[in-house]
């Protein structure tokens, strides 16, 4: 009986893995490089983790489960809650600012799609402790930095930015009443999926003294001056919405990434905890849907009995990224490479050349040999298929006088090589060009 993956599973082979790790790699460079730790959690939470912090609703969209003494559980759909969680359990233990990061693998029990999968990785980064907006700029200059390292540029995607207290500031100016904004963005932020006609009828029976058109004209708003005195002008905590807004501005230019980024209204993020910037990370081109998501959250770790810790951070996953790198035809990732192939001139050598490749293994040296005996040309072949930088030939030069000839397949050239001078000739070899 044949069986396939799971639908939204994916089967990762060695190409699809050099894909992988050449993603991750990237992600955990620019987090370090930004003074970001990793962290790791559970790969299921209790169920109550994600009903508290999204309500009843969300558990439709997880994979949950009850175990032998009846508990809930559910596998992680987002890693947000076990953040919060991890941090109300040492908040006042850890210091501040708290820089982490995590390429967790997650599960939403949803219809897959292209660029989002049942099954996927997510690079999420916050920073927790700090409620200053240089804190959203830091954020999203890291957003922007593992666009960059991927070979993406202001041409190949945007960084979509606006605030939810200034989205409902913008509402409010057209008659939407602060208790219906959470559901307004609701409906905003799924316009795309809806559709016309669908959002206009769910719109009509939200609020129906609101003319849709009207609507979509005042999202469509990019004069952020404008925004930022409907703000500035609808009480105390717009006018600090608008200003901590300039703020964040003023520091994404010194971050040097403002070239990626433009306010745009209809970046709500659905999720209820949002209280601050929000933003999103969109290709340009290609039907991709968002890259990357994020936004400040100030209340999470005080719905878990702890301290109220502001915090901000972003997921990006990993299926969107690819589908995104593919589309653009420049994901180059460099084939994996062995540093040495150990050849044997007879059957006779064998032994010896598995012995010589445990030695070079125990010096970190990258290497691997034939399980079937063939001719040198056969092997030199082989070599060449991995990508092998040297080949090591093991021969009747060995027996005699304890010599190995050194093939540079780099170049061709080759030489003998003493055993003895192994430790130290091979790597100097290696680190020819």
């Amino acid at each position: 009986m044949k069986i396939q993956p799971p639908p939204g599973m994916r089967d990762f082979y060695p190409p699809d893995m050099r894909r992988q790790n050449h993603l991750f790699n990237a992600w955990r460079r620019v987090s370090h490089a930004a003074g970001f730790e990793e962290y790791e959690g559970p790969i299921f939470e209790f169920l109550d983790l994600y009903t508290l912090k999204s309500g009843a609703g969300i558990v439709s969209e997880l994979f949950n489960f009850t175990d032998r003494g009846d508990r809930h559980f559910a596998i992680r759909p987002e890693m947000t809650p076990t953040l919060a969680r991890m941090v109300a359990a040492r908040a006042n233990a850890l210091p501040r600012p708290i820089k982490w990061f995590s390429l967790p693998r997650m599960c939403r029990a949803e219809k897959p799609q292209r660029g989002r999968l049942r099954e996927f990785f997510q690079w999420n980064v916050d920073i927790l402790g700090i409620d200053d907006v240089l804190a959203d700029a830091e954020v999203i200059a890291v957003a922007i930095a593992g666009a960059r390292e991927l070979g993406l540029t202001p041409a190949h995607v945007v960084m979509r930015i606006s605030s939810r207290p200034i989205a409902t500031a913008a509402l409010a100016s057209i008659g939407i009443a602060p208790e219906q904004a959470p559901r307004a963005f609701e409906l905003v932020d799924r316009y795309d999926k809806l559709g016309s006609d669908e959002f206009q009828r769910q719109w009509h029976a939200l609020a129906p003294q609101v003319n849709c058109d009207q609507l979509l004209a005042q999202l469509e708003q990019s004069d952020v001056e404008q925004c930022l005195s409907l703000a500035q002008a609808s009480g105390p905590a717009g006018a600090a919405a608008a200003d901590q807004f300039r703020q964040l501005w003023q520091w994404l230019q010194a971050f040097g990434v403002q070239e990626y980024c433009q306010f745009d209204l209809k970046v709500v993020r659905g999720l209820a905890y949002y209280t601050g910037p929000v933003f999103e990370l969109n290709a340009r081109q290609g039907g991709v849907r968002a890259l990357l998501g994020g936004g400040r959250y100030d209340n999470l770790t005080a719905l878990l009995d702890g301290p109220s810790v502001p915090g901000v951070g972003f997921g990006m996953g990993d299926a969107p990224v690819l589908e995104l790198l593919s589309d653009l035809g420049d994901h180059q990732v460099a084939e994996d490479t062995l540093d040495a192939f150990i050849i044997d001139a007879g059957p006779e050598h064998f032994t010896q050349a598995v012995q010589i490749a445990a030695q070079l293994r125990d010096m970190g040296v990258a290497c691997d040999f034939s399980y079937k005996r063939q001719a040198i040309g056969k092997q030199l072949r082989q070599a060449e298929k991995r990508a092998a930088k040297l080949a090591v030939i093991v021969g009747a030069e060995f027996t005699a006088s304890r010599v190995l000839t050194v093939k540079d397949l780099r170049t061709g050239q080759q030489q003998p090589v003493q055993i003895a001078e192994i430790s130290t000739r091979i790597p100097e070899l290696l680190r020819r060009q």
